[in-house]
């Protein structure tokens, strides 16, 4: 089938739609921006790239050709564990080389990495100093 034949069929109903305060969101793995949009659809465009966190770094998995009968032959998985400059250069490295056809994605699967790395960073917890001077004697 046709991506836009699929995407008149499943843009209002699908198991990953979420409709809130007259806003449309997509909880599809292989839509970057979240939004419920033919653009950014994993489910109306057969290629299209999916950046989800890794236990340690992000996993890219880039879906290359419409093959109904091999899924599994039809995607490419990477897990980029490196430090954020890094592993954007992959990413868009990746995104350039396997989806020459969508480099629109681009931006968006560089903010997507980059969002996943921030959240895995630890966060530093600072500890409070004690009160000096007069008023921290008196108490």
């Amino acid at each position: 089938m046709s991506s836009e034949l699929v995407w008149a069929i499943v843009k209002n109903n699908n198991s990953f739609l979420v409709k809130r305060d007259n806003a449309q969101f997509s909880a599809e793995p292989s839509n970057l921006m979240n939004l419920n949009s033919f653009k950014y659809s994993g489910i109306a465009n057969y290629k299209n790239v999916a950046i989800q966190p890794a236990a340690r770094g992000v996993r890219v998995t880039l879906h290359k050709a419409k093959k109904e009968q091999l899924p599994a032959k039809s995607t490419n998985t990477v897990v980029i564990a490196k430090t954020r400059r890094q592993t954007a250069k992959s990413v868009a490295n990746l995104i350039a080389r396997a989806t020459k056809y969508r480099p629109d994605l681009r931006a968006a699967a560089l903010a997507r990495a980059s969002a996943i790395i921030s959240s895995q960073k630890p966060v530093k917890v600072q500890k409070k100093r004690e009160a000096k001077g007069v008023r921290a004697n008196k108490a």
